[in-house]
């Protein structure tokens, strides 16, 4: 089954934009990879300053080949002061998944 990791980015209010710019400027960069298979940017709505990333990949070794294959250099921040002042990688392991029911 697929894996999951989230990026657990803290993020100070005046960097949330420059946060979000970047992930947008970096639109394409990851759906290509093999074994990819979902990215949501999520923004914190409870007064909070953690954003984190999800990404989907079909197995940890297809993860492993994205993160040090060619995109690591601008994924590690590409130039430019980060916007995070902190991060963490969970990881996890697909054990159940559900979707919408088909109408009918």
């Amino acid at each position: 089954m697929s894996v999951v990791k989230i990026n657990v980015l803290t993020v100070p209010e005046e960097q949330r934009e420059v946060l979000e710019e970047r992930f947008g400027a970096r639109a394409g960069a990851v759906e290509g990879q093999d074994g990819f298979e979902w990215f949501e940017l999520l923004r914190p709505v409870e007064g909070i300053d953690t954003y984190l990333v999800y990404t989907r990949w079909r197995s940890e070794e297809d993860f492993q080949n994205w993160l040090n294959g060619p995109m690591r250099d601008a994924h590690r921040g590409g130039g430019g002061r980060p916007a995070a002042s902190g991060a963490e990688l969970w990881s996890f392991e697909v054990v159940q998944q559900a979707g919408p029911r088909a109408a009918g």
